[in-house]
């Protein structure tokens, strides 16, 4: 073929993507390599439309639940997505308003207005990001068309045992059906259940921080089940964008919190994750703490290695388990694993380390809360979903310093 440039452009929100390909006879002849150039650019200021426009060829979204933090978080990577447009936001208590309004620092993203979720008209989507509180996402779910492809990033469909969502979260379950239907979305550990889902139920950050590490190497029986002690601590943001008095600046402010001390939601959780991976029931030690930053977690997660098995050899089967993966990363031996390092991103850094006490291992895990720990494994899920690559639009670099 003789030289060409083929320009396509998809506009999503105020985005377009251009795809140029360069190719030359002679060159090929030379032996040399074609060029693709692969970008995503704004258009000029006076080019741009007042209202949301959406190529025909792009999936169109709804972010229920918008005005609080992993809705915003969710609006924010769909930002350079090349086949996701955002058609459908809703918020009750910020219905009527511009996003912008209510998240100033994404003024420049071309979106609707915010809208009550009954007033939602779901003809216009093809899926939904469910970013509602636990315990008001169930009915809703059930009521939405039965063609969307939904992931859930609250809690309601997370425990595959309902009796058990009913005694960790205080009240009946109200999609028994649905509840069967669920997926629970750990990316690198259900991929392809993930792949054919309708419905995932996103996991919770400390559960993705914890079992990131652990599920691979309680799979190959290189730890003992009992006396896991995982030590969790998170940015602020964790908590949510509701007022709460303890989530003050004078209370979180130059200090450690601790809170759910042997009941936080996530045990039952993290436990159903582990208890899959040995097939037998597994009950950890579990406390979290808060932290005086925005975002960003770390897992410090204390193990007994069975009789035989050294720090190596934990190193070794989490390097082969993760090597393949996009966001997983194993850092190099004696590297100290920092949540400053992955702000912002949807990476999980993770390293093992010899304890003092012979036998044991010390793992530390880190990720941002709102990211892998919340909507950038969201849209991962919604990725393989919808059949495209797990990675589009979740290729932001950490934000440091």
């Amino acid at each position: 073929m003789s030289s060409y440039a083929a320009i396509g452009s998809i506009f999503s929100g105020c985005l377009w993507k251009e795809e140029a390909r360069v190719s030359n006879s002679n060159d090929r002849k030379r032996g040399a390599r074609r060029l693709c150039v692969r970008a995503s650019v704004a258009p000029p200021l006076h080019q741009r439309s007042t209202s949301v426009q959406i190529a025909e060829s792009t999936a169109r979204i709804g972010v229920l639940g918008a005005s609080g933090y992993t809705g915003s978080e969710i609006v924010r990577l769909l930002a350079n997505h090349p086949y996701f447009g955002i058609t459908l936001m809703t918020a009750d208590r910020k219905a009527g308003q511009s996003f912008a309004s209510v998240f100033p620092h994404l003024i420049k993203q071309d979106l609707p207005d915010l809208i009550a979720i009954k007033d939602a008209d779901f003809s216009n989507v093809d899926a939904v990001f469910c970013c509602l509180p636990h315990g008001t996402t169930q009915e809703i779910i059930k009521a939405l068309p039965k063609g969307l492809k939904i992931v859930d990033l609250s809690a309601d469909f997370r425990l595959r045992n309902i009796k058990e969502y009913e005694e960790w979260y205080g009240q009946p379950h109200k999609a028994h059906e649905l509840q069967k239907e669920a997926i629970y979305g750990l990316t690198e550990i259900s991929r392809e259940e993930v792949r054919s889902a309708r419905l995932v139920a996103n996991p919770g950050c400390y559960p993705t921080s914890t079992q990131l590490p652990l599920v691979p190497l309680i799979k190959a029986n290189l730890i003992e089940l009992e006396n896991i002690i995982v030590d969790a601590k998170s940015g602020v943001s964790g908590a949510g964008r509701g007022p709460k008095e303890a989530n003050l600046y004078t209370e979180i402010s130059e200090g450690i919190h601790s809170y759910g001390i042997t009941k936080h939601r996530h045990v039952p959780e993290i436990e159903q994750g582990l208890s899959d991976a040995s097939q037998t029931k597994v009950t950890v030690s579990f406390t979290p703490h808060l932290m005086p930053m925005s975002r960003g977690m770390q897992s410090t997660i204390y193990v007994k290695m069975v009789p035989g098995v050294t720090v190596e050899d934990l190193y070794k089967h989490l390097r082969i388990s993760y090597e393949d993966e996009e966001f997983v990363v194993l850092l190099e031996k004696g590297a100290i694993p920092h949540t400053r390092n992955v702000r912002g991103s949807n990476y999980c850094f993770m390293n093992v380390f010899p304890d003092r006490i012979p036998g044991r291992a010390i793992i530390i895990s880190v990720i941002d809360n709102l990211v892998k720990g919340a909507s950038g494994q969201a849209l991962q899920n919604l990725n393989l979903m919808m059949g495209f690559p797990e990675n589009t639009g979740l290729l932001y670099q950490p934000l440091f310093p």
